[in-house]
Parts: structure tokens; C-alpha cells; sequence
């Protein structure tokens, strides 16, 4: 580990951007954090790149950490090859570790075959079992983090709403819980009642 941006960047090819997106004035993601990591790496590298964005951003970061990043180099005066893909993470608070190493699916998105070969092998000891990668452009899976979010909210909102019609009727929500979740198409995850959805995360991306 290290807090030199220098030697950071020095280290390997794959650069990772993963910082907060904290909610602007309006509710949008703020970029200032990605951004000044973007051009940080524009500072520093010297050769080949590929920068991952794992934060959870709007669509069309990529081209504006692109965009960034050229904009350094052009300034420095120097020429250096470099891709930008998205790679958004799918964590729970207080299960990163678990969810990191175990999780159901991989994101990249990108256009590029050598980003693909170079993410394949980053991936490798997380995809044994089965086949986790899926590749995507890169707005499909900037895009890909919101929608889930969103979704996961959306469900979360809906049984709460489900809960009140059925106290109001006189019926069982755990009976109704159990009659809905039976259905495949449905299941059982996000669909029990409570206080709602919390965190860092849905609130701030079903804004954004």
C-alpha cells in the first residue's frame, strides 16, 4: 500500500479509480474526487494504462476521465497510450470482502480486446467456479450499477407498500411475503417488509 500517486501509478497497468461520488447540491454524483484521481494518473504514467472505474457513476464518466487524462498528457507534452473501462463494484456495507471474492457476476464494460485479456487475468483467481465476467460497452455498464441499485430499491419500497395495504385489509404480509416469493420470476430476496432502504449507497444513487 501506498499514498505516493508517483508510485502508484508506477506499480502496474491496471489503474483503479475507486472513490467516493458524494451527492451534489442538485443530487447528482459529484466527479470531483474521480476526476482529480484521473488526473493524477495522467501526471504520473509513462506508459501503457488501463484505468478502471469502479466507482458508481453517471453515464458517460469514461469519456470525461478520458478526456481528463488526454488533457494531462497534452499538457505535459507527452504521448502515452491508455484505455478507460468501467468496472462498477456491487458490495454490501459490511460484507466487502465476501462480496469482492464471491460475488455473482463481474461488470466490465468496455470495447477494447486488450482491456478484456488484461481484466480476464485480473479476475482469474474470482472465476473458477464459473464463469462470473461480463463484458458490456462502457455506458451499458455505467449504467448497469444504477439500474441495480434502483431495482434492489424498487423492491425494498414496494413490499413496504405491499405491508401497509395488508395491515389496513387485515392479512398476513408473511403469508403474502411467502405467496409472491414462491414465484421464480420474483423470489424471496428484498422482499421483506421494515423500515425501508438506508446506507451510503441507495439512497444517494436512487437520487442521483
Amino acid at each position: 500500500f501506498t499514498t505516493d500517486a508517483r508510485e502508484a501509478v508506477a506499480h502496474g497497468v491496471l489503474q483503479f479509480i475507486a472513490v467516493g461520488t458524494p451527492p451534489d447540491e442538485d443530487g447528482s454524483a459529484d466527479l470531483k474526487y474521480v476526476l482529480a484521481v484521473a488526473e493524477s494518473i495522467g501526471e504520473y504514467m509513462d506508459d501503457y494504462k488501463v484505468i478502471i472505474d469502479k466507482s458508481t457513476v453517471p453515464v458517460g464518466t469514461a469519456d470525461r476521465v478520458h478526456a481528463r487524462v488526454a488533457e494531462v498528457l497534452k499538457h505535459r507534452g507527452v504521448s502515452v497510450d491508455f484505455d478507460v473501462c468501467s468496472n462498477p463494484e456491487f458490495l454490501k456495507e459490511g460484507a466487502a470482502l465476501e462480496d469482492f471474492t464471491r460475488g455473482a457476476r463481474i461488470v466490465v464494460g468496455t470495447d477494447s480486446e486488450k482491456v478484456r485479456e488484461r481484466m480476464r487475468e485480473c479476475y482469474a483467481p474470482y472465476n473458477r467456479n464459473h464463469e462470473k465476467l461480463m463484458f458490456m460497452d462502457v455506458r451499458a455498464a455505467e449504467l448497469t450499477k444504477y439500474a441495480a441499485n434502483a431495482m434492489l430499491a424498487t423492491k425494498i419500497s414496494f413490499m413496504n407498500e405491499i405491508s401497509n395495504l395488508a395491515e389496513r385489509l387485515g392479512a398476513d404480509i408473511e403469508e403474502v411475503r411467502r405467496g409472491i416469493g414462491s414465484d421464480p420470476r420474483i423470489g424471496y430476496h428484498f422482499i421483506y417488509p421494515g423500515c425501508g432502504y438506508g446506507g451510503s449507497c441507495f439512497p444517494k444513487d436512487v437520487q442521483a
